[in-house]
Protein backbone atom coordinates (compact mmCIF):
# COMPACT_ATOMS: atom_id res chain seq x y z
CA UNK A 1 0.00 0.00 0.00
CA UNK A 2 1.43 3.44 -1.00
CA UNK A 3 2.08 5.97 1.89
CA UNK A 4 -0.56 8.81 2.02
CA UNK A 5 -1.35 11.74 4.31
CA UNK A 6 -4.92 12.47 4.64
CA UNK A 7 -6.27 16.03 4.36
CA UNK A 8 -9.63 16.88 6.64
CA UNK A 9 -11.18 19.70 4.54
CA UNK A 10 -12.48 22.10 6.78
CA UNK A 11 -13.68 24.55 4.13
CA UNK A 12 -10.28 26.41 3.50
CA UNK A 13 -9.67 27.97 0.23
CA UNK A 14 -6.34 26.58 0.22
CA UNK A 15 -7.18 22.81 0.73
CA UNK A 16 -6.43 21.89 -2.71
CA UNK A 17 -2.93 23.87 -2.18
CA UNK A 18 -1.84 21.67 0.79
CA UNK A 19 -2.24 18.18 -1.15
CA UNK A 20 -0.40 20.07 -3.64
CA UNK A 21 2.66 20.95 -1.54
CA UNK A 22 2.55 16.98 -0.18
CA UNK A 23 2.74 15.96 -3.78
CA UNK A 24 5.63 18.07 -4.22
CA UNK A 25 7.57 16.45 -1.53
CA UNK A 26 6.67 13.04 -3.43
CA UNK A 27 4.20 12.11 -1.26
CA UNK A 28 0.44 10.93 -1.89
CA UNK A 29 -2.26 13.32 -0.44
CA UNK A 30 -5.84 12.78 -0.41
CA UNK A 31 -8.68 15.05 0.73
CA UNK A 32 -11.59 13.93 3.15
CA UNK A 33 -14.19 15.71 4.28
CA UNK A 34 -14.16 17.04 7.79
CA UNK A 35 -16.34 14.60 9.59
CA UNK A 36 -15.05 11.55 7.95
CA UNK A 37 -14.92 8.86 11.01
CA UNK A 38 -11.26 8.05 12.41
CA UNK A 39 -12.13 4.51 12.15
CA UNK A 40 -12.72 5.00 8.39
CA UNK A 41 -9.34 7.39 8.21
CA UNK A 42 -7.45 4.77 10.08
CA UNK A 43 -8.71 2.25 7.73
CA UNK A 44 -6.71 3.59 5.40
CA UNK A 45 -3.57 3.57 7.28
CA UNK A 46 -2.79 6.89 6.60
CA UNK A 47 1.30 7.91 7.82
CA UNK A 48 -0.29 11.10 9.01
CA UNK A 49 -3.32 13.91 9.40
CA UNK A 50 -3.57 17.35 8.32
CA UNK A 51 -6.79 19.92 9.52
CA UNK A 52 -6.85 22.28 6.89
CA UNK A 53 -8.13 25.72 7.48
CA UNK A 54 -11.59 26.76 7.17
CA UNK A 55 -13.58 30.46 7.37
CA UNK A 56 -15.30 30.11 10.03
CA UNK A 57 -14.83 30.21 14.32
CA UNK A 58 -14.37 26.94 16.45
CA UNK A 59 -16.65 29.02 19.06
CA UNK A 60 -19.61 29.37 16.31
CA UNK A 61 -22.84 27.03 16.68
CA UNK A 62 -22.44 26.01 13.22
CA UNK A 63 -18.57 25.21 12.89
CA UNK A 64 -17.73 22.28 11.21
CA UNK A 65 -16.22 19.54 14.05
CA UNK A 66 -14.43 16.30 12.77
CA UNK A 67 -14.80 13.05 15.13
CA UNK A 68 -12.41 14.10 18.63
CA UNK A 69 -11.31 10.33 18.25
CA UNK A 70 -8.98 11.30 15.06
CA UNK A 71 -6.55 12.74 18.00
CA UNK A 72 -5.95 9.38 19.13
CA UNK A 73 -5.09 7.46 15.89
CA UNK A 74 -1.37 7.32 16.85
CA UNK A 75 -0.17 8.61 13.86
CA UNK A 76 0.97 12.67 13.79
CA UNK A 77 -1.51 15.31 13.14
CA UNK A 78 -0.65 19.00 11.56
CA UNK A 79 -3.30 21.51 12.48
CA UNK A 80 -3.42 24.50 10.19
CA UNK A 81 -4.93 27.93 11.16
CA UNK A 82 -8.50 26.87 11.90
CA UNK A 83 -7.23 23.05 12.64
CA UNK A 84 -4.58 24.49 15.21
CA UNK A 85 -8.22 26.04 16.91
CA UNK A 86 -9.85 22.63 16.51
CA UNK A 87 -7.24 20.48 18.12
CA UNK A 88 -7.00 23.49 20.82
CA UNK A 89 -10.78 23.04 21.62
CA UNK A 90 -11.00 19.53 21.52
CA UNK A 91 -7.91 18.79 23.95
CA UNK A 92 -8.78 21.30 26.64
CA UNK A 93 -7.50 24.95 25.26
CA UNK A 94 -8.80 27.87 24.66
CA UNK A 95 -9.88 30.10 21.51
CA UNK A 96 -10.72 33.41 21.78
CA UNK A 97 -11.85 36.68 19.17
CA UNK A 98 -8.17 38.28 18.80
CA UNK A 99 -8.44 42.15 19.60
CA UNK A 100 -6.75 42.67 16.38
CA UNK A 101 -7.02 40.38 13.40
CA UNK A 102 -3.91 39.41 11.54
CA UNK A 103 -4.15 39.22 7.51
CA UNK A 104 -1.79 38.78 4.84
CA UNK A 105 2.17 39.28 5.79
CA UNK A 106 3.62 38.11 9.01
CA UNK A 107 6.56 37.86 11.08
CA UNK A 108 7.15 34.10 12.94
CA UNK A 109 9.55 34.21 15.76
CA UNK A 110 10.88 30.29 16.50
CA UNK A 111 10.98 29.79 19.98
CA UNK A 112 12.12 26.55 20.18
CA UNK A 113 14.27 25.54 17.37
CA UNK A 114 14.39 21.84 18.62
CA UNK A 115 10.94 21.54 16.88
CA UNK A 116 11.07 18.99 13.51
CA UNK A 117 8.15 21.82 11.70
CA UNK A 118 11.53 24.34 11.82
CA UNK A 119 14.34 22.15 11.65
CA UNK A 120 16.71 23.66 9.22
CA UNK A 121 14.79 27.16 9.19
CA UNK A 122 15.43 30.28 10.38
CA UNK A 123 14.65 31.64 13.59
CA UNK A 124 12.56 34.41 12.08
CA UNK A 125 10.59 33.39 8.93
CA UNK A 126 7.81 35.59 7.10
CA UNK A 127 4.57 33.70 7.31
CA UNK A 128 0.91 34.02 5.93
CA UNK A 129 -1.68 34.54 8.16
CA UNK A 130 -5.67 34.66 7.50
CA UNK A 131 -7.65 34.57 10.90
CA UNK A 132 -9.27 36.93 13.50
CA UNK A 133 -9.59 34.26 16.28
CA UNK A 134 -6.23 33.16 18.33
CA UNK A 135 -5.27 30.62 20.60
CA UNK A 136 -5.06 32.00 24.66
CA UNK A 137 -4.81 29.08 26.69
CA UNK A 138 -2.70 25.78 25.58
CA UNK A 139 -3.75 22.41 25.92
CA UNK A 140 -2.66 20.04 28.43
CA UNK A 141 0.91 18.21 27.55
CA UNK A 142 1.41 21.31 24.65
CA UNK A 143 4.07 24.06 24.62
CA UNK A 144 4.39 26.91 23.01
CA UNK A 145 7.49 26.95 20.00
CA UNK A 146 6.71 30.18 17.70
CA UNK A 147 4.92 33.60 18.15
CA UNK A 148 3.99 36.17 15.83
CA UNK A 149 3.11 39.86 16.68
CA UNK A 150 -0.63 39.32 17.59
CA UNK A 151 -0.33 35.68 18.38
CA UNK A 152 1.05 34.02 21.92
CA UNK A 153 1.05 30.57 20.69
CA UNK A 154 1.27 30.87 16.60
CA UNK A 155 2.62 27.16 16.65
CA UNK A 156 2.46 24.60 18.88
CA UNK A 157 3.89 21.20 19.75
CA UNK A 158 3.33 17.98 22.00
CA UNK A 159 6.45 16.46 21.09
CA UNK A 160 5.02 13.35 22.84
CA UNK A 161 2.06 12.36 21.27
CA UNK A 162 3.12 13.90 17.82
CA UNK A 163 0.31 16.57 17.49
CA UNK A 164 1.27 20.16 16.17
CA UNK A 165 -0.86 23.31 15.27
CA UNK A 166 0.35 26.30 12.97
CA UNK A 167 -1.75 29.36 13.27
CA UNK A 168 -0.18 30.53 9.68
CA UNK A 169 -0.41 28.84 6.36
CA UNK A 170 2.55 27.35 5.30
CA UNK A 171 0.93 26.31 2.13
CA UNK A 172 0.49 29.06 0.20
CA UNK A 173 3.55 30.85 -1.82
CA UNK A 174 3.49 33.93 0.06
CA UNK A 175 5.00 31.70 2.86
CA UNK A 176 8.51 31.58 1.62
CA UNK A 177 9.94 28.55 3.71
CA UNK A 178 6.59 26.79 3.81
CA UNK A 179 7.38 23.85 1.37
CA UNK A 180 10.03 23.75 4.26
CA UNK A 181 7.95 23.00 6.62
CA UNK A 182 5.25 21.16 4.99
CA UNK A 183 8.36 18.49 3.58
CA UNK A 184 9.52 18.95 7.86
CA UNK A 185 6.14 17.52 8.71
CA UNK A 186 5.85 15.19 5.84
CA UNK A 187 9.13 13.38 6.04
CA UNK A 188 10.86 13.94 9.10
CA UNK A 189 7.78 13.73 11.26
CA UNK A 190 5.51 11.19 9.38
CA UNK A 191 8.53 9.11 7.96
CA UNK A 192 7.30 9.30 4.28
CA UNK A 193 9.59 8.50 1.96
CA UNK A 194 10.06 10.45 -2.06
CA UNK A 195 8.24 7.59 -3.33
CA UNK A 196 5.42 8.72 -5.32
CA UNK A 197 6.22 9.36 -9.09
CA UNK A 198 4.18 9.65 -12.51
CA UNK A 199 6.34 6.09 -13.47
CA UNK A 200 4.79 3.97 -9.84
CA UNK A 201 1.24 6.10 -10.69
CA UNK A 202 0.98 4.31 -14.33
CA UNK A 203 1.96 0.92 -13.00
CA UNK A 204 -1.10 1.39 -9.82
CA UNK A 205 -3.50 2.63 -12.46
CA UNK A 206 -3.04 -0.04 -15.22
CA UNK A 207 -3.43 -2.60 -12.12
CA UNK A 208 -6.54 -1.23 -10.79
CA UNK A 209 -8.43 -0.71 -14.47
CA UNK A 210 -7.44 -3.96 -15.47
CA UNK A 211 -8.68 -5.37 -12.04
CA UNK A 212 -11.71 -2.88 -12.11
CA UNK A 213 -12.46 -3.53 -15.79
CA UNK A 214 -11.92 -7.36 -16.17
CA UNK A 215 -12.29 -8.53 -19.54
CA UNK A 216 -15.24 -5.89 -20.01
CA UNK A 217 -15.65 -2.95 -22.24
CA UNK A 218 -14.92 0.49 -22.21
CA UNK A 219 -16.60 3.88 -23.93
CA UNK A 220 -14.75 6.83 -23.40
CA UNK A 221 -16.56 10.20 -24.07
CA UNK A 222 -13.47 11.83 -26.14
CA UNK A 223 -12.74 15.72 -26.49
CA UNK A 224 -9.67 16.14 -27.35
CA UNK A 225 -8.69 17.98 -24.16
CA UNK A 226 -5.71 16.85 -22.17
CA UNK A 227 -7.82 15.43 -19.54
CA UNK A 228 -9.95 12.80 -21.93
CA UNK A 229 -6.48 12.39 -24.01
CA UNK A 230 -4.26 11.00 -21.22
CA UNK A 231 -7.70 9.12 -20.11
CA UNK A 232 -7.87 7.40 -23.37
CA UNK A 233 -4.17 6.90 -23.50
CA UNK A 234 -4.00 5.67 -19.92
CA UNK A 235 -6.86 2.89 -20.34
CA UNK A 236 -5.44 2.01 -23.90
CA UNK A 237 -2.15 0.53 -22.47
CA UNK A 238 -4.42 -1.02 -19.88
CA UNK A 239 -7.35 -2.84 -22.02
CA UNK A 240 -6.31 -2.41 -25.72
CA UNK A 241 -9.08 -2.90 -27.91
CA UNK A 242 -11.73 -3.28 -25.15
CA UNK A 243 -11.82 0.85 -25.50
CA UNK A 244 -14.00 2.69 -27.91
CA UNK A 245 -13.63 6.68 -28.00
CA UNK A 246 -16.67 8.34 -28.75
CA UNK A 247 -16.14 12.15 -30.02
CA UNK A 248 -18.96 14.41 -30.52
CA UNK A 249 -18.90 17.46 -32.26
CA UNK A 250 -20.89 19.64 -30.14
CA UNK A 251 -20.49 22.77 -33.28
CA UNK A 252 -19.05 25.08 -30.79
CA UNK A 253 -15.26 23.29 -30.92
CA UNK A 254 -12.62 25.58 -31.58
CA UNK A 255 -11.30 25.45 -35.82
CA UNK A 256 -10.02 22.08 -37.11
CA UNK A 257 -10.98 20.52 -33.85
CA UNK A 258 -12.81 17.41 -35.08
CA UNK A 259 -10.17 17.11 -37.99
CA UNK A 260 -7.35 17.04 -35.37
CA UNK A 261 -8.84 14.53 -32.97
CA UNK A 262 -9.74 12.08 -35.56
CA UNK A 263 -6.62 12.57 -36.39
CA UNK A 264 -4.48 11.70 -33.44
CA UNK A 265 -6.92 9.38 -31.99
CA UNK A 266 -7.80 7.06 -35.81
CA UNK A 267 -4.61 7.24 -37.22
CA UNK A 268 -1.66 7.34 -34.38
CA UNK A 269 -3.56 5.17 -31.66
CA UNK A 270 -5.08 2.40 -33.46
CA UNK A 271 -7.63 2.25 -31.13
CA UNK A 272 -11.79 1.95 -31.68
CA UNK A 273 -13.42 5.49 -33.04
CA UNK A 274 -16.63 6.68 -33.19
CA UNK A 275 -17.61 10.15 -34.79
CA UNK A 276 -20.64 11.49 -34.59
CA UNK A 277 -21.07 15.33 -36.12
CA UNK A 278 -24.21 16.62 -34.11
CA UNK A 279 -22.82 20.04 -34.72
CA UNK A 280 -26.70 21.38 -36.00
CA UNK A 281 -28.21 19.94 -33.31
CA UNK A 282 -26.38 21.79 -30.55
CA UNK A 283 -26.61 25.42 -32.31
CA UNK A 284 -30.30 24.68 -32.68
CA UNK A 285 -30.99 24.12 -29.40
CA UNK A 286 -28.45 26.83 -28.18
CA UNK A 287 -30.47 29.47 -30.59
CA UNK A 288 -31.90 32.48 -28.59
CA UNK A 289 -30.13 31.41 -25.48
CA UNK A 290 -28.40 33.67 -23.46
CA UNK A 291 -27.86 32.90 -19.63
CA UNK A 292 -24.26 30.72 -19.07
CA UNK A 293 -25.42 28.11 -16.80
CA UNK A 294 -27.86 27.34 -18.92
CA UNK A 295 -26.00 26.82 -22.02
CA UNK A 296 -23.89 24.57 -20.04
CA UNK A 297 -26.98 22.42 -18.89
CA UNK A 298 -28.46 22.41 -22.75
CA UNK A 299 -24.88 21.29 -23.93
CA UNK A 300 -24.36 18.56 -21.33
CA UNK A 301 -28.04 17.51 -21.13
CA UNK A 302 -27.65 17.22 -25.36
CA UNK A 303 -24.38 15.53 -24.97
CA UNK A 304 -25.83 12.87 -22.89
CA UNK A 305 -28.36 12.42 -25.04
CA UNK A 306 -26.23 12.15 -28.28
CA UNK A 307 -23.62 10.13 -26.03
CA UNK A 308 -26.33 7.07 -25.04
CA UNK A 309 -27.28 6.97 -28.69
CA UNK A 310 -24.00 6.46 -29.58
CA UNK A 311 -23.15 3.83 -27.15
CA UNK A 312 -25.93 1.63 -29.01
CA UNK A 313 -23.92 1.39 -31.83
CA UNK A 314 -20.60 0.36 -29.97
CA UNK A 315 -22.52 -2.54 -28.67
CA UNK A 316 -22.28 -4.16 -24.81
CA UNK A 317 -19.90 -2.50 -23.04
CA UNK A 318 -20.38 -1.88 -19.14
CA UNK A 319 -18.08 0.73 -18.28
CA UNK A 320 -17.71 4.46 -18.62
CA UNK A 321 -14.29 6.31 -18.82
CA UNK A 322 -14.63 9.98 -17.68
CA UNK A 323 -10.78 12.23 -17.37
CA UNK A 324 -12.63 14.11 -13.78
CA UNK A 325 -9.48 15.35 -11.97
CA UNK A 326 -9.28 16.48 -8.49
CA UNK A 327 -10.22 19.78 -8.64
CA UNK A 328 -13.41 18.65 -10.49
CA UNK A 329 -14.56 16.10 -7.37
CA UNK A 330 -13.66 19.04 -4.76
CA UNK A 331 -15.21 22.31 -6.21
CA UNK A 332 -18.25 20.27 -7.73
CA UNK A 333 -19.35 18.27 -4.83
CA UNK A 334 -20.07 20.43 -1.80
CA UNK A 335 -19.53 19.18 1.61
CA UNK A 336 -22.86 19.02 3.92
CA UNK A 337 -22.42 21.52 6.17
CA UNK A 338 -18.67 22.99 4.68
CA UNK A 339 -18.99 26.61 3.88
CA UNK A 340 -16.95 26.08 0.56
CA UNK A 341 -19.24 27.53 -2.36
CA UNK A 342 -19.42 25.54 -5.41
CA UNK A 343 -17.96 27.77 -8.28
CA UNK A 344 -19.76 26.86 -11.61
CA UNK A 345 -21.46 23.53 -12.88
CA UNK A 346 -19.31 20.94 -13.94
CA UNK A 347 -20.32 18.76 -16.77
CA UNK A 348 -18.68 15.42 -16.43
CA UNK A 349 -19.08 15.28 -12.39
CA UNK A 350 -21.46 13.94 -10.23
CA UNK A 351 -22.93 10.34 -11.69
CA UNK A 352 -25.24 9.64 -14.41
CA UNK A 353 -28.62 9.52 -15.66
CA UNK A 354 -30.18 6.70 -13.76
CA UNK A 355 -31.09 5.20 -17.72
CA UNK A 356 -27.40 5.15 -18.87
CA UNK A 357 -26.42 1.80 -17.18
CA UNK A 358 -22.90 2.11 -16.82
CA UNK A 359 -19.95 1.94 -14.00
CA UNK A 360 -17.80 4.86 -14.00
CA UNK A 361 -13.63 4.19 -14.43
CA UNK A 362 -12.18 7.53 -13.37
CA UNK A 363 -7.69 7.17 -13.39
CA UNK A 364 -7.58 10.38 -13.12
CA UNK A 365 -9.79 11.44 -10.13
CA UNK A 366 -6.84 11.93 -7.95
CA UNK A 367 -4.67 14.40 -9.64
CA UNK A 368 -4.12 18.01 -10.69
CA UNK A 369 -3.92 19.16 -14.13
CA UNK A 370 -0.59 19.50 -14.38
CA UNK A 371 0.01 16.00 -12.89
CA UNK A 372 -2.06 14.65 -15.81
CA UNK A 373 0.26 16.33 -18.30
CA UNK A 374 3.15 14.67 -16.67
CA UNK A 375 1.55 11.35 -16.72
CA UNK A 376 0.36 12.22 -20.64
CA UNK A 377 4.59 12.74 -21.24
CA UNK A 378 5.45 9.50 -19.37
CA UNK A 379 2.41 7.95 -21.63
CA UNK A 380 4.32 9.24 -24.62
CA UNK A 381 1.34 11.72 -26.24
CA UNK A 382 2.67 14.19 -28.73
CA UNK A 383 3.80 17.96 -26.70
CA UNK A 384 0.77 19.54 -28.65
CA UNK A 385 -1.69 17.46 -26.62
CA UNK A 386 -0.35 17.47 -23.07
CA UNK A 387 0.46 20.63 -23.16
CA UNK A 388 -3.07 21.77 -24.83
CA UNK A 389 -4.57 24.54 -22.72
CA UNK A 390 -7.24 24.06 -21.08
CA UNK A 391 -10.85 24.33 -22.95
CA UNK A 392 -14.15 24.43 -21.67
CA UNK A 393 -16.70 21.62 -21.94
CA UNK A 394 -19.32 23.92 -23.19
CA UNK A 395 -16.76 25.06 -25.86
CA UNK A 396 -16.80 28.41 -27.58
CA UNK A 397 -20.27 28.87 -25.84
CA UNK A 398 -18.81 30.42 -23.14
CA UNK A 399 -16.84 32.62 -24.46
CA UNK A 400 -19.40 33.73 -26.67
CA UNK A 401 -21.19 35.91 -24.65
CA UNK A 402 -24.98 36.93 -25.34
CA UNK A 403 -26.86 34.97 -27.93
CA UNK A 404 -25.24 32.10 -30.02
CA UNK A 405 -25.74 32.35 -33.53
CA UNK A 406 -23.62 30.93 -35.93
CA UNK A 407 -22.40 34.10 -37.72
CA UNK A 408 -21.04 35.44 -34.00
CA UNK A 409 -19.82 32.46 -33.47
CA UNK A 410 -18.08 32.07 -36.65
CA UNK A 411 -16.74 35.67 -35.98
CA UNK A 412 -15.06 34.12 -32.32
CA UNK A 413 -14.05 30.93 -33.94
CA UNK A 414 -11.67 32.98 -35.97
CA UNK A 415 -11.00 35.60 -33.66
CA UNK A 416 -9.39 32.34 -31.52
CA UNK A 417 -7.90 30.71 -34.10
CA UNK A 418 -5.71 33.99 -34.27
CA UNK A 419 -4.72 34.26 -30.56
CA UNK A 420 -3.89 30.92 -30.75
CA UNK A 421 -1.30 31.13 -33.49
CA UNK A 422 0.08 34.60 -32.86
CA UNK A 423 0.95 33.23 -29.29
CA UNK A 424 2.46 29.75 -31.02
CA UNK A 425 4.01 31.76 -33.26
CA UNK A 426 5.78 33.94 -30.91
CA UNK A 427 6.72 31.24 -28.33
CA UNK A 428 4.42 32.44 -26.08
CA UNK A 429 1.61 29.52 -26.55
CA UNK A 430 3.38 26.72 -24.10
CA UNK A 431 4.24 29.48 -21.84
CA UNK A 432 1.22 30.45 -20.31
CA UNK A 433 -1.95 28.87 -19.04
CA UNK A 434 -4.67 29.96 -21.45
CA UNK A 435 -4.88 32.33 -23.99
CA UNK A 436 -8.08 32.97 -25.79
CA UNK A 437 -11.10 35.25 -27.25
CA UNK A 438 -14.12 36.39 -25.92
CA UNK A 439 -16.53 37.81 -27.61
CA UNK A 440 -18.77 40.45 -26.29
CA UNK A 441 -22.47 41.24 -26.45
CA UNK A 442 -21.12 45.10 -27.54
CA UNK A 443 -21.17 47.04 -30.57
CA UNK A 444 -18.94 50.34 -30.71
CA UNK A 445 -18.03 53.25 -33.26
CA UNK A 446 -14.98 52.64 -35.47
CA UNK A 447 -13.41 54.06 -38.44
CA UNK A 448 -11.94 51.42 -41.26
CA UNK A 449 -11.13 52.56 -44.74
CA UNK A 450 -12.29 56.14 -44.33
CA UNK A 451 -16.21 54.70 -43.50
CA UNK A 452 -17.96 54.57 -39.92
CA UNK A 453 -18.28 50.84 -38.85
CA UNK A 454 -20.47 49.55 -36.21
CA UNK A 455 -19.59 46.19 -34.84
CA UNK A 456 -18.11 43.86 -32.23
CA UNK A 457 -15.56 43.65 -29.17
CA UNK A 458 -13.08 40.70 -29.34
CA UNK A 459 -11.54 40.60 -25.67
CA UNK A 460 -8.55 38.99 -25.39
CA UNK A 461 -7.64 36.49 -22.45
CA UNK A 462 -4.28 35.93 -21.46
CA UNK A 463 -3.19 33.98 -17.78
CA UNK A 464 -0.94 32.05 -15.75
CA UNK A 465 -1.93 29.53 -13.75
CA UNK A 466 -0.13 26.29 -12.20
CA UNK A 467 -3.38 24.60 -11.55
CA UNK A 468 -6.04 27.29 -12.41
CA UNK A 469 -7.16 27.43 -8.59
CA UNK A 470 -5.76 30.83 -8.89
CA UNK A 471 -4.34 33.16 -12.06
CA UNK A 472 -2.84 36.18 -12.68
CA UNK A 473 -3.12 37.66 -16.44
CA UNK A 474 -0.07 38.03 -18.20
CA UNK A 475 2.37 41.14 -19.02
CA UNK A 476 2.79 40.15 -22.73
CA UNK A 477 4.99 42.41 -24.89
CA UNK A 478 3.25 45.63 -25.93
CA UNK A 479 3.94 44.37 -29.54
CA UNK A 480 2.87 41.32 -29.08
CA UNK A 481 -0.76 42.33 -28.05
CA UNK A 482 -0.60 44.67 -30.95
CA UNK A 483 0.12 42.07 -33.48
CA UNK A 484 -2.92 40.17 -32.20
CA UNK A 485 -5.09 43.31 -32.03
CA UNK A 486 -4.12 44.12 -35.86
CA UNK A 487 -4.71 40.45 -37.24
CA UNK A 488 -7.95 40.48 -35.37
CA UNK A 489 -9.63 43.98 -36.90
CA UNK A 490 -7.86 43.20 -40.48
CA UNK A 491 -9.09 39.24 -41.13
CA UNK A 492 -12.06 39.01 -38.77
CA UNK A 493 -15.07 40.33 -40.36
CA UNK A 494 -17.63 42.04 -37.97
CA UNK A 495 -15.21 42.91 -35.43
CA UNK A 496 -13.46 46.62 -34.90
CA UNK A 497 -12.10 46.38 -31.33
CA UNK A 498 -10.11 44.49 -28.99
CA UNK A 499 -9.38 44.99 -25.26
CA UNK A 500 -7.15 42.99 -23.16
CA UNK A 501 -8.48 41.63 -19.98
CA UNK A 502 -6.39 42.38 -16.75
CA UNK A 503 -8.49 40.90 -14.19
CA UNK A 504 -6.67 38.03 -11.84
CA UNK A 505 -8.52 34.79 -10.74
CA UNK A 506 -9.47 35.92 -7.75
CA UNK A 507 -11.44 38.07 -7.88
CA UNK A 508 -12.64 37.31 -11.57
CA UNK A 509 -12.60 33.91 -12.73
CA UNK A 510 -10.13 32.50 -15.81
CA UNK A 511 -13.61 31.73 -18.28
CA UNK A 512 -15.59 35.11 -18.77
CA UNK A 513 -18.98 32.84 -18.37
Amino acid sequence: MQEQIIILDFGSQYTQVIARRIRECKVYSTILPYNTSAKEIASMNPKGLILSGGPMSVYSRKAPLPDKEIFNLGIPVLGICFGLQVMAKFLGGNVERGLKREYGKGNLSVKDGRCTLFKGLPKSLQVWNSHGDKLTELPEGFKTVAITENSPHAAIENRKRQLFGIQFHPEVVHTPKGKQIIGNYVQKICGCGRKWTMRSYIEKSVDDIRAQVGKEHVILGLSGGVDSSVTAALIHKAIGRHLTCIFVNNGVLRANEAEAVKKLFKDNFKCNFLYEDTAKLFLRKLKGVTDPETKRKIIGNTFIDVFQKATRKVGKAKFLAQGTLYPDVIESVPIAGNPAALIKSHHNVGGLPEKMKFELVEPLRCLFKDEVRQLGTELGLPKEVVWRQPFPGPGLAVRLLGDLTESRLEILRNADRIVVEVMKQHNWYYKVWQSFAVLLPVKSVGVMGDERTYEYTIAVRIVESKDGMTADWVKLPASLLETISSRIINEVDGVNRVVYDITSKPPGTIEWE
